[in-house]
Formats: structure tokens, sequence, C-alpha cells
């Protein structure tokens, strides 16, 4: 029914976002407010071997969570600059309609793990991404300096 949580197997599935840790994917609710983002290196080939293996730090980033209607709607719009990012969740597309600068967009699943980056200038509208569940918004240039690209995982710290 409309407005009320999916069930699956008889159970209520109320709509949350994923995080991965190890291979068990915890559900969280954010709400408005203020966190940190660990942006962890892209993987797209096999894992050398862990005595060889060079041992990568995450990037923090100051992270500000837009969840509600109302902040998702607000997002950086009319703002001169951002420091770090802004999560939209949930969200498939952006646009820049109102803001005065050029930003980078990463496109997050359910895994938080980055589907593709694009830098958007201002007056545009992007398209929705359908694997979409999270956007992920800096200022443009910034994702590409934190080693953000598609396939990277994210990690979302509330509460900080």
């Amino acid at each position: 029914m409309r407005g009320e949580p999916r069930k699956r197997n008889g159970k209520r599935e109320e709509s949350t976002a994923g995080v991965v840790v190890g291979s068990v994917v915890k559900r969280r609710h954010w709400r408005d407010g203020h966190g940190k983002l660990f942006v962890h290196a892209a993987g797209g080939q096999e894992a050398p071997s862990p005595a060889t293996a060079p041992v990568t730090v995450p990037v923090t980033v100051p992270l500000e969570l837009a969840t509600s209607y109302r902040a998702r709607t607000r997002g950086l719009l009319g703002r001169d600059r951002i420091d770090g990012a802004m999560l939209l969740s949930p969200a498939n597309s952006v646009h820049t309609f109102g803001m005065r600068i050029p930003i980078d967009v990463a496109y997050l699943d359910h895994h938080l793990r980055v589907l593709t980056v694009r830098t958007m200038p201002p007056g545009r509208l992007g398209l929705p991404r359908l694997r979409s569940r999270h956007v992920l918004e800096a200022e443009a240039g910034a994702m590409e300096a934190w080693g953000l690209r598609a396939g990277a995982r994210v990690e979302v710290v509330t509460g900080v």
C-alpha cells in the first residue's frame, strides 16, 4: 500500500540506508545534521598479497546530511562555497538551478559505492541514475582531490 513500509516474507521493511562493514550490511537511519565522510580507494583489481599491499588511509571529509524533504530541497542553493560535502538521502538525481558555483556530484548505490562522478555547472538538470540511492555534492574539483571515483566506497559517521 502507498505510504506504508513494504513487506517481505511477512516482515515490515523500513526505508534505510545501508552501510557495508565487512560482508555485513548495517542499516542506518540518518537525520539532518553533520558528520564525517570517509573515502576509501576504488578497488577495481585483485588485491595484492598482504605482505606487499600498501596501507591506504581513507580521506576524511566534513559532511552535512540532508535527509528530510526540506533539507534536500534546499541543498546547496544560494551558497558561495561548501566546506566538505553534502549527502542527499534518499536521492537519485540533482539540479543546479539557483546555484552560484559549479559542483561535483557523486551518485552512490545502497552499499555507498560510487556509481559515477560528474561536474555540473550552475543551471543544469542531472539525469536520474536508476541504481542510485544517495547523492554526494561538493565544490567542483574536490572529489578528484579526495580520490573519489567510480567504484570507490564511502563511509558515513554521524554524531561527531
